[in-house]
């Protein structure tokens, strides 16, 4: 029995509960049963306490939400008085339906707040409030009748916007212009008329709150409890009613306006870059900028500018028209604002277990959204042109190939069915519809994730692209791989092209590098060779998009290491894949060969002893070859290889196979280039030495350029002889490389980014990386950036 008990009290120790017996554990340790009970006690008042604040928060919003409503029954006077002359602006039934319930959704708001006030201005832990949050329940039956009667009023409301000399007198006698006065009218029934199933909403929240902060002994937690269920109900029976609705703003013809899609996006606007909220309507494409909030003002949208999809196209009406420059951000930019964004974060962390203030927490976040909304801004690079048959041609830069084919596919499949008419008044209201219609609210921002939301994969994730099957004709085939990193997707990897076929089978294997990523995409395009045969869009002619999708990266099924299989399905198509995962803690680590024969993971001075050279034979075989058909590849270096092409170069190596420079001249160069990476990767200890490596780390950080500088050459020269032959014929190579940045797009930066953590990184046991590695860009990488800048200066 006593086993028993003690579980049980161990059980609500850990859930700061008190003990219902005093149990063996309790009377073997007297001191930790106070200490216990003094816990409980502070964790109930610190509940107590939590229930008047968030009464008070529910108390100013109730005197906004009571305010609106003020406002909405202010033209009432007017309207009815106008209604018993012989030319009235709306009849008395008109405005009973347009008014529906207002009067007495104020009333029950009325007592509710008159009710709560003063029990909140008094308040006690033994205060009561559950009886008032049970009144407020039991009137739902209002709030029904106020969403039953939308459609109509809606209509109603409308022709009251229309226009109509006799709103004059009306507005007059309000002291409002006629303009305001008809958008009055309108705003009611767009921006004010979900304020009541908000509220709902609200409150629904407000009593889960409540209920969390109310013991369970306490008068009010049945009352709440029970309001909650009314509540909840309530919420239930409209949720299937509500949704089309917000959606969806009625046009002329009786007909619904719906909201189809929403994002964020950069436009290009006369070469500078400015953040958008671009929304795609059944018959239109706006594109919004959100107003700064000033004083706590709500949300507004001003409309930059329109184009009915009916004189939407994606191609430029006028050819002489001049295509505009892309301002590129250079790599090392981008990549300095990740390395900050990295740094912030890790100094949040700091802070949070140290239990700094929450203004040095605030101040940091506030930093890093700076960085990252820079970012963001500044990373899209790939053109998304939509251009009016009748005007003006516009620019959005996106980072993604598949959110652009799915913003074309769907205004395509919405122009086939569409009417457009928009007066100026009605954009005016669709403008400010946006706030509600909205379905992206926030920026990708770390400060608008939630708490317990998954911070991504941080690792390298090696994925297998089978085959595909579905293709109704024979084409030439391949796929390209995206994930999320940094609040945008990047393309990662391409497969070769799979000629003349309905069922591709390219089983191609890559590794990819996850910063933070939760998604992964896959695109499959035909390519095409005859030029006249090529899409031409957005100024530049392109492959055709085949079919897309995409998976989840869920940590808890990739954790186990072992190879997932799945199948994508696109438009009919289906693509099998395979994918692994490696975390970042894990794949840093430097692993010795057991077997000293080979060359991956020995040591290089037993490696060149061996072979009775000063370079290892696989580094120069490798930068033969790729100085041979490889200096103007794109990305050389920085796009992934095809995994089993690299493993079979790597088997070869190491048994000396002597086909081995036969094989990499059918190898895609890419893979050559991933072989070198993994050879360096795989060193027992990097080229740069654990000995010199906090000689390295010291180095970088003095400030005195003259010293810097000849510290980072004594440590060069301290390497041992093949470690730093190796490392000079690599550099020069890289050089080389770096010269051809105008074609290859790879300066020595970038290249820097690449080989630094490989060459600088120290083997496990002298590893200085932390224990939870979550940054994507470690320390070792800007040390990296130096070390090659400043030996390049020297050389």
């Amino acid at each position: 029995f006593f086993t028993c008990e003690e579980s049980v009290c161990k059980l609500k120790v850990l859930h700061r509960e008190p003990c219902s017996v005093l149990c063996d554990c309790c009377i073997k340790s007297p001191e930790g049963f106070l200490s216990n009970c003094c816990t409980v006690a502070q964790n109930l008042e610190k509940g107590l306490e939590m229930r008047k604040w968030v009464l008070s928060g529910i108390l100013a919003s109730e005197e906004t939400y009571l305010s609106h409503l003020e406002a909405l029954l202010l033209p009432m006077k007017p309207l009815k008085a106008a209604a018993t002359t012989s030319q009235p602006v709306l009849t008395s039934q008109q405005i009973e339906t347009i008014f529906f319930k207002v009067p007495e959704l104020y009333e029950i708001h009325k007592e509710f707040y008159d009710g709560l006030f003063p029990r909140v201005q008094q308040w006690s832990h033994q205060q009561r409030v559950g009886d008032l949050f049970q009144k407020l329940a039991s009137q739902l039956g209002v709030y029904r009748a106020f969403v039953d009667n939308y459609e109509v009023a809606m209509e109603t409301a409308e022709k009251c916007c229309q226009a109509n000399a006799q709103f004059a007198e009306i507005s007059e006698g309000l002291h409002l212009g006629t303009f305001f006065f008809m958008f009055l009218l309108w705003f009611f029934f767009t921006a004010l008329l979900y304020k009541p199933v908000d509220r709902v909403t609200r409150s629904t929240l407000v009593l889960h709150d409540l209920l969390k902060h109310t013991p369970v002994s306490h008068p009010d937690h049945p009352l709440l409890q029970d309001a909650l269920r009314i509540s909840q109900n309530f919420l239930s029976s409209i949720n299937e009613e509500i949704t089309p609705r917000r959606q969806s703003m009625t046009v002329k013809k009786g007909e619904h306006r719906q909201l189809l899609k929403d994002s964020f996006m950069v436009e290009l606007v006369e070469g500078a870059r400015k953040l958008r909220h671009v929304f795609l309507f059944t018959d239109l494409f706006l594109c919004a900028k959100l107003k700064k909030q000033i004083g706590g003002k709500s949300q507004k949208y001003d409309c930059k500018w329109y184009i009915p999809l009916t004189d939407l196209s994606f191609q430029m009406v006028d050819e002489s028209e001049a295509v505009p420059n892309i301002p590129l951000v250079p790599d090392e930019e981008l990549d300095a604002m990740k390395i900050k964004i990295s740094q912030i974060k890790n100094d949040i962390q700091r802070e949070k277990r140290a239990n700094k203030g929450s203004k040095v927490i605030e101040r940091l976040k506030k930093k890093l959204s700076e960085q990252e909304s820079l970012l963001l801004l500044m990373s899209p690079s790939m053109a998304f042109r939509v251009h009016n048959r009748n005007g003006k041609s516009y620019t959005f830069l996106i980072s993604s190939d598949y959110e652009r084919a799915e913003w074309r596919e769907n205004i395509r499949e919405q122009q086939k069915k569409c009417d457009f008419s928009l007066t100026s008044v009605e954009l005016q209201m669709l403008t400010n519809s946006c706030v509600k219609l909205q379905t992206v609210h926030n920026i990708p921002l770390t400060i608008n994730k939630e708490d317990d939301e998954s911070p991504g994969l941080y690792g390298f994730l090696n994925v297998i692209v089978h085959s595909a099957a579905g293709f109704k004709q024979s084409s030439n085939l391949y796929c390209t791989l995206e994930v999320d990193s940094f609040g945008y997707f990047v393309n990662k990897a391409k497969t070769r092209v799979y000629r003349d076929t309905t069922e591709p089978n390219w089983n191609e294997e890559f590794e990819i590098e996850l910063e933070g990523s939760q998604t992964l995409r896959i695109l499959c395009y035909e390519k095409c060779y005859n030029k006249m045969k090529l899409t031409k869009e957005d100024g530049e002619s392109t492959d055709r998009i085949m079919g897309k999708g995409q998976i989840q990266l869920d940590p808890q099924t990739l954790q186990d290491k072992d190879w997932q299989r799945t199948v994508i399905s696109m438009n009919g198509v289906e693509v099998k894949l395979s994918v692994k995962f490696t975390s970042r803690e894990f794949s840093l680590k430097r692993m010795p060969s057991r077997k000293q024969t080979g060359v991956f993971g020995v040591k290089i001075a037993i490696v060149t002893k061996r072979e009775r050279s000063k370079v290892p034979y696989i580094v120069r075989q490798c930068v033969e070859e790729i100085e041979r058909r490889g200096m103007e590849e794109v990305g050389i270096y920085r796009v992934s290889g095809v995994a089993t092409d690299i493993q079979a170069l790597k088997a070869a190596f190491d048994v000396n196979n002597k086909d081995v420079s036969v094989m990499m001249s059918e190898m895609d160069v890419n893979a050559i280039a991933g072989t070198l990476k993994l050879y360096f990767r795989e060193l027992p200890e990097p080229l740069f030495t654990d000995e010199l490596y906090p000689n390295f780390a010291e180095g970088i950080a003095l400030s005195d350029p003259v010293a810097k500088e000849s510290c980072m050459l004594n440590l060069l020269l301290s390497l041992p002889e093949p470690n730093l032959v190796t490392f000079l014929f690599l550099l020069d190579h890289l050089k080389r490389v770096a010269e051809r940045e105008s074609i290859n797009k790879m300066s020595l930066h970038n290249l820097a980014t690449v080989f630094g953590p490989t060459l600088l990184r120290p083997s496990e046991k002298d590893s200085k990386i932390p224990a939870n590695p979550t940054q994507p860009i470690t320390m070792t990488d800007s040390w990296s950036l130096e070390v090659m800048s400043q030996v390049k200066l020297e050389m």
